[in-house]
């Protein structure tokens, strides 16, 4: 283990026996990089425009908000999915790292065998996620020819903007991959092998500053939409600060997920304990309190998945209602605002079923001895049941809350008040949704891991 060469070997060996975990790590950086680099093609198209006419000024101001402000926000969830998860695998690894320093291998030499894994996954799952970024870039200004740009404006993305996009995410993976390195390697080695085994932790005190900092401002803009854009004469004043907020905290929200589970693990575990029996109940409990930084991977995406569905989704119904007969360009801006919605939460959902896959397989070992002590598959899949419900359920709130932030600004500024006049039933059909997604995946983790955690027994 002393070399470049057989470091990198080792780390590349490594990942064929952690396939679930690097999959995951992969798809997060596939499609992170094709969400940022599709818009960033927008971008790159507008830039291109020369803006001599009215028309293409016109065009290059859309295809520049479209590209650069309405992308932003699909950035902000992007970034924090890819550095949760690839942080979160890479913390997975604490114990094995310690065993691995036990036996010789230096701090140094741990962290890199960590960030080289993430680099080698970000890098492969980034260069085809470039590939991707540009074919739908395409499709989105296909979409906007003919109503929103003029039917002649060429797509001119290319190398510059899905590479940029490629470069931030696999950035990012390294970061994250760096920083939980050395979280793992830090301390002597017997206090690594504890730790990992206690799986305790708190949160940093910079996680807790950033999480409250994007709460602020998502329910700051919130503020200027009802004080000062509900008086603008821009009819879309009110979309452009309030359109944004609810997916600022609802990522805000989400960086506090550990401390929101260790909250409500219990409460929540005696109300789902009919569910799923009363040992269930109270193992379910324990481990969502134990595990309250494992299970915030899964959580945090539910939370970003709900509010940013049910507050652009809302946002959009309000729209079609208070500006009822204002011609194709309305159409056009909600129909837009609904394919921004669903790719973002495509995204979220996908990292739901990533991180159920991801996590579950990692706590193969713990079944295997629960199944030991005398606990059947089914009384094993119902704990686990109960813990997906705990999450499906803290998210549905945490989420719905951070929802209002655009929920209610914009109704406000639109004279329907704190509450919105009609469409309320959308809430309750992205809940289910979240739930039905959550359970699904929670279930289909669940038989096959526990399948295995078996066999191996057998």
């Amino acid at each position: 283990m002393t070399g470049m060469t057989g470091m990198t070997g080792l780390a590349l060996r490594s990942l064929r026996h952690r396939l679930t975990a690097s999959v995951a790590t992969f798809l997060a950086v596939l499609f992170g990089t094709v969400l940022i680099g599709a818009f960033a093609t927008l971008a790159e198209t507008a830039f291109a425009i020369d803006g001599v006419t009215a028309e293409q000024e016109a065009d290059q101001e859309t295809l520049t908000i479209m590209g650069i402000v309405v992308g932003s926000w699909g950035t902000v969830i992007v970034l924090f999915a890819v550095a949760s998860t690839v942080g979160i695998t890479a913390a997975r690894r604490a114990g094995e790292i310690g065993l691995l320093r036990t036996i010789g291998a230096t701090p140094r030499q741990a962290r890199r065998l960590i960030c080289r894994e993430a680099l080698a996954v970000a890098v492969c799952g980034a260069l085809i996620g470039a590939v991707l970024a540009a074919g739908v870039g395409w499709l989105l200004l296909d979409l906007l020819r003919g109503e929103l740009v003029a039917s002649s404006v060429e797509f001119r993305g290319g190398p510059a903007s899905v590479g940029a996009a490629a470069a931030l995410v696999t950035l990012t993976s390294a970061v994250a991959a760096a920083i939980a390195a050395r979280r793992a390697t830090r301390g002597p080695a017997s206090l690594t092998l504890r730790e990992s085994e206690a799986e305790t932790g708190r949160m940093r005190w910079y996680r807790v500053a950033v999480a409250l900092l994007l709460i602020g401002y998502g329910v700051g803009l919130g503020a200027v939409t009802i004080f000062v854009m509900a008086d603008s004469d821009d009819p879309y004043a009110a979309m452009q600060t309030s359109g944004s907020s609810s997916i600022l905290v609802g990522v805000g929200f989400a960086m506090l997920a550990p401390a929101l589970l260790r909250w409500v693990s219990a409460p929540a575990a005696r109300l789902l304990a009919r569910v799923g029996g009363r040992g269930a109940g109270y193992l379910a409990a324990y481990n969502t309190s134990r595990r309250a930084h494992r299970l915030a991977s899964v959580l945090a995406p539910v939370i970003v998945l709900t509010s940013g569905a049910i507050g652009t989704l809302m946002l959009v119904s309000i729209d079609s209602r208070t500006l009822a007969g204002t011609g194709d360009y309305e159409e056009t801006v909600n129909l837009l605002n609904n394919v921004v919605v669903g790719m973002v939460s495509l995204f979220a959902a996908i990292m739901v079923v990533n991180a159920f896959a991801a996590g579950t397989a990692d706590r193969r070992a713990e079944l295997r001895r629960l199944w030991l002590l005398g606990g059947t598959p089914a009384q094993i899949r119902r704990s686990l049941a109960v813990e997906a419900g705990i999450v499906a359920a803290v998210g549905l709130v945490v989420g719905t809350l951070g929802s209002l932030a655009t929920i209610v600004p914009f109704s406000i500024a639109r004279d329907e008040g704190v509450v919105p006049d009609a469409q309320l039933w959308i809430p309750a059909v992205i809940a289910v949704a979240v739930v039905l997604l959550v359970l699904t995946a929670a279930r289909v983790a669940a038989r096959a891991t526990i399948r295995v955690a078996v066999q191996e027994v057998r």
